[in-house]
């Protein structure tokens, strides 16, 4: 009887459990056409080859509906994935590689000392937003801080204090030429349209505060989730709007607390997170996710940044600086977490 696998294959079809099994593994042959002395299948011509016109290829037809300059924005990043040394652990099922452990134990730790660092002695202009006055003017620097976000060098704050203004200003800030962080939302033409349905947003509520409040009864984990949706606007994608609310929370404006990530779609925490986990569909991701935070003792939160900078493949401080310390001991609970 022939055996298959859990990728209903046959077993010594499949590269992946035939290795796992210790079973010889046969590729499977195709009959094709004889192939030329270069190697390519012999075909006949299309009238283009024939005519010597332009050939289709790869990034579009010739006189196709691509747009100009399309192919100038295309960026294709390849993917470095750590060698399989056969490393396995139940917490994170997707990973085969201890150096890829290693490296989320690290990005992991790293977004635990930011949280902290909020928490504790907010760094830059974050210690203005948790600090004294107008909580409309702290809130509209937060806003900004998360919606342009910092830059990786040495004073990270450095383009959001250049284009500030005032809430009470009827001036939006000018960001035509404005610098932005990797996490940053804001469209590269300079467009407003995400400031304006921001402040529409905040309008309809009454205030940012009351906007950002809502029901006082709901507890911080329904607050977070309830605001996020709300936060749909325009150009503002979800990792500025899980920054925002975390750092509000973590600065005392609000009591707000994410009770699951949010993944989905194609965003690099959601593509990250389902590289750890070993599985695409939402609700078993949140639930290995809230697992793993628990192993490692670290805040949901911290999965957020740490995914992010761990599929990135490029640590991104988000106003900690470049070459800022690691929380040693955070750093051993998610290696103790991830068994290395």
């Amino acid at each position: 009887m022939p055996t298959f696998c859990r990728h209903n294959r046959l077993l010594h079809h499949c590269p992946i459990c035939a290795r796992e099994q210790h079973v010889e593994l046969t590729p499977v042959i195709s009959p094709g056409s004889p192939r030329t002395g270069t190697g390519q299948r012999d075909r006949p011509k299309r009238a283009s080859d024939r005519a010597g016109g332009p050939r289709e290829s790869r990034t579009g037809t010739a006189g196709g509906s691509r747009q100009p300059g399309a192919a100038a924005r295309l960026q294709v990043r390849r993917l470095e994935r750590g060698a399989d040394d056969g490393y396995r652990v139940e917490l994170a099922p997707g990973l085969r590689s201890s150096v890829e452990a290693e490296r989320l134990a690290d990005e992991l730790a790293f977004a635990a000392t930011r949280l902290g660092a909020l928490s504790e002695r907010p760094p830059g202009l974050y210690a203005e937003v948790a600090g004294p006055g107008d909580v409309e003017e702290r809130v509209w620097l937060a806003f900004l801080i998360a919606y342009l976000c910092p830059l990786d060098e040495e004073d990270p704050f450095a383009a959001v204090r250049a284009v500030r203004t005032p809430w009470r200003s009827p001036e939006l800030p000018d960001l035509h030429a404005v610098r932005t962080g990797p996490r940053s939302a804001h469209d590269s033409t300079g467009t407003l349209r995400t400031l304006e349905a921001y402040r529409a947003w905040a309008g309809r509520g009454g205030s940012q505060a009351a906007a950002f409040t809502g029901d006082p009864g709901w507890t911080p984990e329904r607050r977070f989730t309830r605001v996020f949706e709300r936060l749909a606007l325009p150009g503002l994608h979800r990792d500025v709007r899980f920054d925002l609310l975390v750092t509000l929370g973590c600065l005392g404006l609000f009591a707000l607390t994410p009770g699951q990530l949010i993944v989905g779609g194609t965003d690099e925490v959601t593509v990250g997170a389902k590289r750890v986990f070993g599985i695409g569909e939402r609700f078993v991701l949140e639930g290995r996710a809230a697992a793993l935070a628990r192993a490692c003792a670290l805040p949901l939160a911290a999965l957020d940044l740490g995914l992010y900078n761990w599929q990135r493949g490029q640590r991104a401080s988000v106003g900690l600086g470049p070459g800022a310390a690691t929380d040693e001991a955070a750093r051993a609970r998610a290696r103790a977490a991830l068994e290395l």
